[in-house]
């Protein structure tokens, strides 16, 4: 069965336990622990939205992501040549290179992006899931 990339605000709002994580989301990382993926331009995005003050991380951003790696321990999707070279490839409907790096990692490691992102979620060639 296919695993999971999480979108940077998924992996956040899923440990936060938001109510913004549409409940659908919810319950399929929680049925699928073991084949959720995170990419390290994840852990980058939301630490450059605690160092512009948008979010709060209790204890600092390292101790935060340390934290929410032991309680959620997802898989590493590394950011190798090939999904560097993919995401020059991808076309998206916007120039964003967080969201080419993320369409790369699902498409290299073969992966269902979970987003709620609108621009990423109606690309027909990324499987992604958004409900």
């Amino acid at each position: 069965m296919r695993g999971f990339l999480l979108d940077s605000h998924i992996w956040f709002w899923y440990l936060a336990g938001s109510e913004r994580l549409p409940k659908g989301l919810r319950r399929d990382i929680d049925g699928a622990q073991d084949r959720c993926w995170l990419s390290p331009v994840s852990v980058w995005e939301i630490g450059m939205l605690a160092a512009r003050g948008r979010i709060h991380l209790q204890g600092g951003f390292r101790a935060w992501v340390q934290r929410a790696l032991e309680l959620f321990p997802v898989k590493d999707a590394p950011m190798n040549g090939e999904v560097a070279l993919t995401s020059l490839e991808v076309e998206l409907p916007h120039r964003d290179p967080a969201d080419h790096f993320l369409a790369a990692t699902a498409l290299v490691y073969d992966l269902t992006l979970l987003t709620v992102d609108r621009r990423l979620s109606k690309v027909r060639w990324l499987a992604t899931k958004s409900k």
